[in-house]
C-alpha cells in the first residue's frame, strides 16, 4: 500500500532538488524549519552515518545525543527503507563520508 501523499509535497521536493549548493539548502531550510526541527533532521542523519558505519546504541547515542528511540526508529528505516541507503551512498560515492565517520561526532 502506498503512503498517504499531501498536497504540494511533490512541488517541495522538486524545490529542495533545485538547489544547487549547500549555502541554498541551508537558507532554505532555515527558512522553511525550526531550529529544533533542523537539528533533529541533522541529528538522525548523523545517527544513520553512525549505524551505518558499524557503531553501537551506545556509540551513537554519547556521540549524537539521541535517544534510543530515535536511534531505533533510524536503524529500521536503514533496515527496511530506502532514503538513508540511497543518501548514503550518494554521500559515499561523492567522497563526502569519512569511512571511520570521526567527522559526524561533534
Amino acid at each position: 500500500m502506498e503512503k498517504a501523499r499531501h498536497p504540494g509535497e511533490d512541488l517541495f521536493y522538486e524545490a529542495v532538488l533545485s538547489l544547487q549548493t549547500p549555502e541554498q539548502c541551508r537558507l532554505f531550510f532555515e527558512d522553511i524549519c525550526t531550529i529544533k526541527e533542523l537539528q533533529a533532521m541533522t541529528q538522525r542523519l548523523r545517527v544513520a552515518c553512525l549505524l551505518d558505519g558499524g557503531s553501537n546504541y551506545n556509540e551513537v547515542s554519547e556521540a549524537t545525543g539521541a535517544s534510543s528511540a530515535t536511534i531505533s526508529r533510524v536503524n529500521r528505516c536503514l533496515h527496511y527503507g530506502g532514503g538513508y541507503q540511497a543518501a548514503l551512498a550518494l554521500l559515499k560515492k561523492a567522497g563526502k563520508l569519512n569511512d571511520d565517520r570521526r567527522n559526524l561526532e561533534a
